[in-house]
């Protein structure tokens, strides 16, 4: 299947995104699966592929790539949209460039198409909990880590920087400081939490939201059943004889923003695209606007309570 089946974006340097990439966190055993799922979507037809140093998943990424070009899969690495994160201990000045070194070296690649702020929260660098205490969270030094990331892209190291988890207020304090604007907010989004104020304000500011959990990421522990289970996305689902994930990606393209799906079963990596080339009705859209809003759970990590 050719890649144009998935439509591409324009970030706001110009720069293409493909709409639908696969995403790579919690996939179990990440070096076997990671590596496996990525071969297939490729053969699939996805070329966005989004990963993070805390994910565990950069170097098996890496090696799918290397793989898929071995074999022809794909032309050269231009031909992929590569997305890594900066993980909260090294949301330090002095510690951007290093981290993002760290990544293209597990990537084996010479430069991200985007790098994004994982969180905006400060972590002790020597803090290895996924879900440390609060005392080991610093003050955010927002405009040192961001001159940092402007630093990244000026070496040539990714394309375009940008930032997720990130909420209005975030934003404001960052565009308060910044010389390169960011590209994209990778968030938390689907139809039982459509962030429509944050929607509209990075609209305005024209930065691109990516929504992560697009399905409620059920079988995580942050994640439930809920798009799966619910009621109204089901009877749209069978008025079009399509499936609950399919409607729900399909909202996110018509919102028009980009979305990252996670999937390693190669016939849900199919059904997942097949959502193109047909369209939601206006009272389909009226109903989805009606789902009661609920923000997935914090894991129970106070630290995470103010993120959008």
């Amino acid at each position: 299947m050719a890649d144009s089946k998935i439509p591409r974006m324009i970030l706001s340097n110009h720069q293409s995104m493909s709409v639908m990439g696969l995403g790579t966190a919690a996939i179990e055993v990440p070096g076997v699966a990671t590596k496996a799922a990525v071969i297939e979507a490729i053969k699939v037809g996805y070329r966005h592929f989004d990963t993070a140093s805390a994910y565990g998943t950069e170097q098996p990424l890496g090696e799918a790539i290397e793989e898929a070009l071995k074999l022809g899969l794909v032309v050269s690495r231009d031909e992929l949209f590569i997305t890594s994160k900066l993980w909260f201990t090294d949301n330090h000045p002095d510690r951007v460039v290093p981290a993002l070194q760290k990544s293209l070296g597990l990537l084996k690649l010479e430069y991200l198409d985007l790098y994004l702020i994982h969180l905006p929260i400060s972590i002790k660098p020597e803090s290895s909990n996924f879900f440390p205490s609060k005392d080991n969270i610093v003050p955010l030094d927002i405009e040192g880590v961001w001159a940092a990331m402007e630093e990244c892209q000026k070496l040539g190291l990714t394309q375009s920087i940008g930032v997720s988890n990130f909420s209005v207020n975030k934003l404001e304090s960052l565009l308060s400081v910044a010389t390169i604007p960011p590209s994209v907010n990778q968030i938390q989004m689907n139809p039982s939490w459509q962030q429509k104020q944050l929607r509209e304000y990075c609209k305005e500011k024209g930065i691109l939201i990516t929504a992560y959990s697009p399905l409620g990421a059920p079988g995580t522990r942050w994640g439930d059943n809920r798009i799966l289970e619910n009621e109204v996305l089901i009877d749209i689902a069978k008025s079009h004889a399509k499936s609950v994930a399919q409607v729900t990606l399909r909202w996110l393209y018509e919102q028009g923003v980009s979305f990252v799906v996670k999937s390693h079963n190669k016939e849900r990596m199919k059904d997942n695209i097949e959502i193109f080339d047909w369209s939601l009705t206006e009272n389909d859209l009226e109903k989805i606007s009606q789902i009661k809003q609920t923000r997935a759970n914090n894991e129970g990590n106070p630290l995470f309570d103010n993120l959008p």
